[in-house]
């Protein structure tokens, strides 16, 4: 283990690290948070501070931090293989029996499994693999892709240009050419005066279907969904948005692809957001809670057709012309395994669905007795809780202000890691979490609340 001083670490990663998602010039100023350790939900920085990481790190560590089955399992792998590829049909038998695992549980029949290493590479194989289903079908023009405003699909080239938000575009020139975007299913503030839940998903299907008119059907491949938009604020669609959505792609001989990044292995209550949403996905992209974030590894779950259609593209010798150094890991599919060994003996879904009700009731009660939470919205165990300037009017605050970002500052002083997206406060605690971790959860959230509204007399 590498042992440095707190000042020694920061030193060095000021001079030479670039960090994701942060802004160099606050580093520059105030420095990183040095993270030394964690326990079940909890981590522990340099100066032994004590945090609950409500969200799982980023939306990954399912199974808590310091988890000692896992490590043992992934040294052991490590001392048997500890590496080894899947180029040119080489396989392992943890990577068999997980593709095997995946396919079963999917719930798309007969269905076949692509190994990666991040859920921006599987959410770009997804498209590449719809590209080879529609040239096999005779429909090479088929290439565009439509995702929804706000979404987040990965930081990739394509990935990013998937995602709906400016921050992931305003640096690198995106989106490139093909790749567009509708609206997306804000029950909150989307919805016009009156209009109920099928109307509004009627309204969203008519407009998807319009771009698909205006674009050209003949030219669109695909539409890429998180069954629940995860950072966007943790919004959920109406309860038929996707089986309207789906009538309008099979008109159009459209794929749709799950983008389950986030919201797979029981984040939503279920063990897929498809079943949560009701989703009819043609692919599946799949990582975070895959192996906990204990190794880095995605995988894609697709139909036969779509299969069938890369086995037919090669049919005179060739071969795949996609693939990731490290896709199918052995010692990320041994992880993996191990995890859902662990989902299964803890019976996760109920657990996750009693210990999200526990915490959505006392969100609820907090939201109530403050005059700046204007929703509080959520399944399973991820919620947006969205704070507002005027509750009655919905009004926002001004952006300028930043009023998540300054709750986030009495949140860490608070013990709790949150995530501010806009003014949305996001929480997604490990899946270990137990009644009295959520009781602390909310204890900690509604104190910085408190603090928050009193240091802008509210």
């Amino acid at each position: 283990m590498i042992e440095l001083s707190r000042d020694r670490t920061a030193g060095l990663d000021m001079a030479f690290h670039l960090h994701s998602q942060t802004n160099p010039q606050q580093l520059r100023a105030q420095g990183p948070a040095v993270i030394e350790r964690g326990e079940g939900p909890r981590v522990f920085d340099s100066t032994g501070k004590e945090f609950i990481d409500g969200m799982s790190g980023l939306w990954c560590a399912s199974l808590g931090f310091g988890n000692k089955r896992l490590a043992e399992v992934l040294y052991e792998q490590s001392k048997r293989i500890g590496y080894y590829h899947t180029f040119f049909s080489r396989t392992s038998h943890e990577v068999s029996l997980l593709a095997e695992e995946l396919s079963k549980r999917s719930l798309i029949d007969n269905a076949h499994v692509y190994f990666a290493t991040s859920g921006s590479e599987a959410n770009e194989t997804m498209v590449k693999l719809a590209w080879v289903y529609h040239t096999v079908r005779g429909n090479p023009g088929k290439r565009k892709v439509i995702s929804r405003q706000k979404s987040f699909h990965g930081s990739t080239i394509a990935a990013a240009s998937m995602c709906g938000l400016q921050t992931m575009h305003r640096e690198f020139a995106l989106p490139i050419p093909g790749f567009l975007h509708v609206s997306y299913p804000d029950m909150y503030r989307g919805m016009n005066e009156g209009e109920t839940d099928e109307q509004y998903s009627d309204r969203l299907a008519a407009e998807l279907e319009q771009m698909i008119l205006r674009e050209g059907a003949d030219t669109v491949a695909a539409f890429i969904a998180e069954p629940v938009m995860a950072g966007a604020g943790v919004v959920s669609p109406p309860k038929d948005y996707f089986r309207k959505i789906k009538a309008v792609l099979d008109k159009y001989d459209i794929l749709l692809l799950d983008d389950e990044i986030v919201t797979g292995f029981a984040r939503t209550g279920n063990w897929f957001g498809r079943q949560t949403t009701d989703m009819q996905p043609h692919m599946m992209a799949l990582a975070k809670g895959l192996t906990s974030s204990y190794f880095p590894m995605s995988a894609v779950v697709m139909a036969p057709e779509v299969y069938e259609a890369v086995a037919e593209f090669n049919k005179s010798g060739g071969f795949f012309g996609h693939g990731f150094t490290n896709s199918g890991h052995p010692v990320g599919a041994a992880v993996a395994l191990e995890c859902l060994k662990i989902y299964e003996e803890m019976d996760v879904v109920p657990h996750v669905r009693r210990m999200g009700d526990r915490l959505k009731s006392h969100l609820r009660e907090i939201a109530a007795s403050s005059s700046i939470v204007g929703d509080v919205r959520g399944v399973g165990l991820m919620f947006g809780i969205e704070l507002v300037e005027n509750k009655d009017t919905k009004a926002p605050f001004t952006p300028s202000f930043g009023a998540g970002f300054k709750y986030d500052t009495f949140s860490v002083e608070n013990g709790l890691v949150v995530r501010a997206t806009g003014d949305c406060l996001i929480l997604a605690p490990p899946l270990v979490v137990t009644e009295a971790d959520v009781d602390q959860i909310a204890a900690r959230f509604g104190k910085a609340l408190k603090q928050f509204q009193i240091s802008i007399g509210r």
